[in-house]
């Protein structure tokens, strides 16, 4: 053993890494280095894209100035969403941090386009627990149902592929917007490439050339060379403490596609008639343009964590999705244990690697938005921070814990070695 490995494990061993982890997480890094590399390069491609963006739209000093009150004329605010709008290759964008999270920018994007007696069809299956109650398909106040939008949803054949005869079935004379979740949620899918989302939005619009097409990107952003918007979609939308935010953005969410379809957005969040002429930045414009600079290299770190993780727990012989060896369209890494104690043994692990919050032992309860109890584990500089290390799963079957995140490479790492020594000390499991 090199002196270096030697001091290396005597680190890990200070952070609590027992020598039989540490060694058999050692085994399975070298097996990786190739698939590191492609993530490497795809992270330097999208690297100059974002730079590119803001060369190309002169972003200066001034534009970091705050704002107040109404915000009008926030340079700052503009040039950002211009740069959006050029790296994901749209007409126009709305970033905001206004928009409190995920959830609030996909129920303004599917407010602003929807009107009464519209149909909101999801050929994806159900979409993500928070979304039901947005849309009514559990009752909550405001939902669309109110407001007589009606949904209907195509769920994916077993083998996680795309129902193609039922979708064309399903659009009707009121089918007025699509939307198509990228990533995986509580489900236990495949996460869509933007090559297959490219392919489904074009037998969609085959069929129907003027329904809109929304994608939720959400924990997409950054994975591949190219977006969902760069194969059709009139619209997508995510969350600025997830990818894009970089781990920097304190707050927020964006929208990018047509000119017609971010105008009506901006109408939603802020009022007929003014729109995106107002909505002070108060001082975050730095951070949340800083943010996406850094954030094709914060992604790399959090893919190869979810890489990493899953070629550890499919050696060990749990049901990873996706397996280790498969193409990855996000950075969420889901583990099946069918074990309820060893779920909470992975947060434990997960929490206590954390730099914020270490101490704290992660718990299930009764979450806002879910219909079951949730573990949850995070120790983040912005709270609920999901590129920050974070791990979550529904207290139910299959008992899967769904990994993201992670600003460095390194910390992810820790953070996974860390699950797997908790796992290790219940003795549940043989190393």
């Amino acid at each position: 053993m090199n002196e270096q490995k030697q001091r290396l494990e005597q680190y890990y061993e200070s952070m609590g890494i027992s020598k039989p982890v540490f060694w058999f997480c050692s085994k399975i890094e070298k097996t990786l280095q190739e698939r590191f590399a492609q993530v490497d390069e795809i992270a330097e491609c999208n690297q100059m894209k974002v730079l590119k963006a803001m060369r190309d739209n002169r972003l200066s000093e001034a534009c970091f100035a705050p704002t107040t009150g109404y915000g009008y004329n926030d340079v700052g605010r503009e040039t950002l969403e211009k740069i959006y709008a050029d790296v994901f290759g749209t007409e126009d964008a709305l970033v905001r941090p206004q928009i409190t999270c995920g959830t609030h920018a996909l129920a303004l994007a599917l407010m602003s386009q929807l009107r009464p007696g519209d149909e909101l069809l999801s050929p994806v299956g159900k979409p993500y627990d928070t979304l039901e109650e947005v849309i009514g398909i559990r009752p909550s106040n405001g939902s669309l149902a109110e407001y007589g939008i009606s949904y209907r949803q195509v769920d994916l054949l077993a083998d996680g592929s795309f129902d193609w005869e039922n979708i064309e079935k399903a659009l009707n004379e009121k089918t007025k917007l699509v939307t198509i979740q990228r990533s995986k949620g509580y489900a236990s899918r495949p996460t869509f490439s933007v090559e297959q989302i490219g392919k489904l939005i074009a037998f969609i619009k085959e069929r129907k050339p003027e329904v809109l097409c929304m994608v939720d990107n959400c924990y997409g952003e950054f994975v591949e060379l190219t977006e969902p918007s760069q194969v059709g979609a009139d619209l997508i939308v995510g969350s600025l403490i997830k990818n894009p935010g970089g781990g920097l953005a304190p707050i927020g969410g964006y929208l990018c596609g047509t000119r017609e379809c971010i105008e009506r957005a901006a109408y939603r969040l802020t009022s007929p008639g003014l729109g995106r002429e107002v909505g002070a930045t108060l001082g975050v414009t730095p951070a949340l343009t800083q943010g996406l600079f850094l954030a094709p290299t914060v992604v790399k770190g959090a893919l190869k964590g979810a890489m990493f993780a899953a070629a550890i727990y499919e050696a060990l012989g749990f049901t990873v999705i996706p397996g280790s060896r498969a193409s990855r369209h996000d950075i969420i890494q889901e583990v099946e244990f069918h074990d309820p104690d060893i779920m909470v043994a992975f947060c434990e692990g997960i929490q206590a690697a954390a730099p914020v919050d270490s101490f704290v032992k992660p718990e299930p309860w009764d979450m806002p938005g879910y219909d079951s109890k949730v573990i949850m584990a995070a120790g983040a500089f912005v709270s609920g921070s999901s590129i920050e290390l974070s791990a979550d799963g529904p207290m139910k079957e299959p008992y899967a814990v769904y990994f993201q995140g992670g600003l460095t490479w390194e910390h992810a790492k820790y953070g996974i070695m860390m699950s797997l020594q908790k796992i290790y000390e219940t003795g549940k499991i043989h190393i």
